[in-house]
């Protein structure tokens, strides 16, 4: 299975600032085997070290942290010897050994030789009080589910996530009927590595499901693990809220769905955790179009996403019948697949600020504005064929991007301000 985050761990093998790389993301998308299979890879011998329930490496790092002391307790505990040039270490669940991410600062002022990748629960590290986190001493890697991109390689289909690259429309649009299938297919199954995996293998939709239920069921025993005791009940309530969130024509997260009569201040914490955990993206409110848009974050509305879109199916009972019902899928819980769908796209881009606009008055409304660093870009999201977009064409005239974006099943089509992006294709937005 590839995964394009491969290629940033070759940049970082090469960089001559690189510093100890901590892979963030949800359990289950892939961090372990993505760090495994860039060892076999990129280099001649890899060490693994697991730190759940590993008292000889809390033993370890409880008392000195000399960086020489350190590598050589490690290749005891590892059996071999650790070469700087030719080694990849590799430290998981490193949030249950605290003092193991503190000594990630020795070991870039004191042994930036050594090849060090991490991953961990970072809501886990920061709840161990007292944890010093080695705050600029190390690099950061976002690993999200599989794009659609992803899952077309994934699926046999290496040629058509090619020609999604080249930006061929002319021949994109001849093969559309390939790219909609597929992408049908990934509203069900989603981009958890197990769940595309067996898909790959079996084509079997009911296997798929009872992965994700499992993996569902994972982050439900998660929170009564890592979250604090007073907080997890509340996480529980708004996780299982978001559905119903999603379902509303205006995708505002409001407090009282989670609970009657429900308050921000009761339940910051919890969206804090779920989103630190990589559970949830929060999407924020804008209320103008400059750049940065940052500066217009509007903290007190946002939207609540899932990190995958097969998970957010699960959650719902989206039923395998309806990926044979014509367009219906796309349709189905009144778009909020959709635009599920195109927010988990949307956060595979590096460097992507994504929000959403609702005027004052709360009359127009448009699905995400992106901040690409260099332009804001106004992006619609349509379900269906209906390219209606009042709120996009009333934004324009407000604003007068040079570019709007309409996402839907329609095919692709460049006018003066306008571009009608295919939903397969959302991917190459930065390149429109």
């Amino acid at each position: 299975m590839y995964r394009i985050a491969i290629e940033k761990l070759y940049q970082w093998k090469k960089s001559s600032r690189r510093k100890p790389l901590i892979m963030e993301g949800a359990r289950q998308v892939g961090k372990t085997w993505l760090m495994k299979e860039f060892g076999r890879q990129a280099y001649e011998d890899t060490v693994y070290i697991n730190f759940d329930s590993n008292s000889r490496m809390a033993e370890l790092f409880a008392s000195d942290l000399d960086t020489d002391r350190l590598i050589m307790g490690l290749e005891l505990y590892a059996g071999k010897k650790i070469h700087p040039d030719n080694t990849l270490l590799i430290f998981d669940e490193v949030q249950e050994v605290p003092r193991a991410l503190t000594s990630l600062k020795y070991f870039y002022e004191n042994a930036p030789q050594y090849h060090i990748l991490c991953a961990g629960s970072l809501p886990g590290i920061a709840l161990h009080e007292g944890t010093s986190f080695p705050v600029g001493k190390v690099d950061f890697l976002k690993l999200y589910p599989l794009s659609f991109k992803e899952f077309l390689m994934a699926t046999g289909k290496e040629r058509f996530a090619g020609l999604l690259g080249s930006q061929d429309y002319d021949m994109i649009t001849g093969f559309k009927q390939t790219y909609i299938d597929a992408l049908k297919h990934y509203y069900f199954v989603g981009g958890m590595p197990e769940a595309v995996q067996s898909f790959a293998e079996n084509k079997d939709f009911n296997e798929v499901r009872s992965i994700q239920k499992r993996i569902l069921t994972a982050y439900e025993q998660d929170f009564s693990k890592h979250a604090p005791n007073e907080v997890v009940p509340k996480i529980r309530m708004l996780w299982n809220s978001i559905p119903s969130q999603l379902a509303r024509e205006n995708k505002k997260f409001i407090y009282g769905l989670v609970r009657e009569g429900g308050r921000a201040k009761e339940y910051e914490t919890a969206i804090l955790w779920l989103t630190d955990c990589g559970l949830v993206h929060k999407v924020s409110r804008v209320n103008a179009a400059g750049i940065p848009l940052k500066a217009y974050e509007d903290l007190k509305a946002f939207k609540l996403f899932l990190s995958d879109v097969g998970l957010l199916g699960c959650m719902t009972g989206l039923r395998q019948r309806t990926l044979l019902d014509g367009n219906d899928l796309f349709t189905e819980f009144k778009g909020a697949l959709t635009e599920q769908y195109v927010c988990q796209q949307l956060k595979t881009i590096d460097d992507l600020g994504i929000y959403y606009y609702t005027n004052d008055r709360g009359s127009c409304e448009v699905d995400f504005i992106v901040d690409t660093g260099e332009q804001i870009v106004p992006v619609e999201v349509k379900a269906e064929v209906n390219l209606k977009a009042k709120s996009l064409k009333t934004y324009q005239e407000k604003f007068s991007p040079s570019i709007s974006v309409r996402t839907s099943m329609a095919d692709y089509k460049k006018e003066e301000w306008l571009v009608n992006l295919p939903l397969y294709a959302i991917e190459q937005i930065m390149g429109i």
